[in-house]
């Protein structure tokens, strides 16, 4: 693609993944040339990189109000979740219940339904029509034989802001521990482990101006884990393998950079945002904006376009140079309805039409003009084939 060409894409998928910040870029560029010892060497090459790791592990700690013994270096939020699931159920044999929601990543889902085919419990809880969790339903679900309950801290699909404080205090109530995703929530919302109660927490740097390949579980101090990367003493004995350097540093420069400019810029995001949806609903009558009722992520904007098949119109947007997503990116190619939009008991009709677009730090106003100016031709065009 020509520089002209990429000048004029407008990309609107955030929450699949963020442009690496040139600060980011800077402080990983380092690890990659001179300073590139192995953070467990003992000698001075090694301290420098090791150094290195400790500052970012400070950056993400404070982003999330944790202790910076408490971080755990991992390859992202996959391993994170991973390692929480499978961490906690192995460190408490006597306990064989994991509970989830219905809405969660494929992380989480995928991975419990792996652990009940290994033998574990597996029990998922429901949404309302608002997206969600149904908090009566899951006091009921947890017992004194759950290991570990995980709820997602903000949906990828809809941005609904989940009630992990009140999951925290259902699933300590009785013994059990709570997980939060909070992949799509980091550096976008503040997240204070303290407030949120939690126990475990996942998070990924390339949602918030990283790069791919490096992330983070917090682990409560006191929290049993067993590690599921094993193979050397890294991490506390709590993962396995050398550290991905240039990954961690910038890991931590994005983490400093999403505390600097969270309120400011989620101001920004939230305003371009709600203009849009605002735009789109008067225009198309078609439209449903997907858990509009609830409080959600500002940048984030799940539409479903009744009657229209929303590969069709993925499309024909990228064609126009308008990058966005149908749903999950890793459901991308999919045409059936996204199981978080069956979980809320959206028609079938109406959830075959979700397109969702998410506003990011480089998003601006003229943008959404010209994509607000682009969808009725590319809309009609769907009419007239579907007709």
């Amino acid at each position: 693609m020509s520089d002209a060409a990429a000048d004029s894409v407008i990309y609107l998928d955030y929450n699949a993944t963020t442009p690496v910040d040139p600060a980011v870029i800077d402080a990983m560029v380092p690890m990659l040339s001179r300073e590139f010892g192995n953070p467990s060497s003992g000698h001075r090459i090694g301290a420098a990189a090791a150094a290195v790791v400790e500052q970012a592990r400070a950056a993400v700690a404070e982003l999330i109000g944790a202790r910076e013994s408490e971080i755990v270096f991992t390859s992202g939020g996959t391993e994170a979740d991973n390692a929480a699931l499978r961490g906690v159920l192995a460190a408490r044999p006597s306990r064989r219940g994991v509970v989830i929601s219905a809405i969660e990543h494929h992380a989480i889902i995928e991975t419990a339904e792996q652990l009940e085919r290994e033998g574990a419990t597996v029990t998922h809880v429901g949404v309302g029509a608002d997206g969600r969790v149904d908090l009566d339903a899951l006091a009921r679900a947890v017992t004194a034989e759950t290991a570990l309950v995980s709820i997602m801290l903000a949906n990828n699909e809809t941005g609904v802001i989940q009630p992990v404080r009140e999951a925290a205090e259902i699933a300590h109530r009785h013994g059990a521990l709570l997980h939060t995703d909070a992949v799509q929530a980091a550096g976008k919302i503040p997240v204070r482990v303290d407030d949120l109660g939690v126990d475990l927490l996942s998070l990924s740097a390339h949602k918030m101006y990283g790069p791919k390949g490096a992330g983070a579980l917090y682990v409560r101090r006191g929290t049993p884990l067993r590690p599921m990367m094993i193979g050397g003493h890294q991490e506390r004995d709590r993962r396995g393998g050398t550290h991905n350097t240039s990954g961690i540093a910038g890991l931590g420069a994005a983490a400093r950079l999403a505390a600097g400019r969270l309120s400011e810029e989620a101001r920004r995001i939230r305003a371009l945002r709600d203009d849009f949806e605002q735009a789109l609903t008067a225009r198309f009558e078609q439209v449903h904006v997907i858990g509009a009722g609830s409080a959600r992520l500002g940048n984030t904007s799940c539409v479903c376009f009744a009657g229209v098949e929303a590969e069709a119109l993925l499309l024909l947007l990228s064609e126009e140079g308008i990058c966005v997503s149908s749903g999950a990116a890793c459901s991308s190619g999919s045409l059936e309805p996204s199981h978080v939009l069956r979980a809320m008991g959206v028609d079938p009709r109406i959830a075959q039409g979700q397109i969702r677009f998410s506003f990011g730090r480089h998003s601006t106003r003229d943008e959404l003009d010209r994509l607000l100016a682009a969808l009725p031709s590319l809309l009609g065009r769907l009419s007239a084939l579907s007709g």
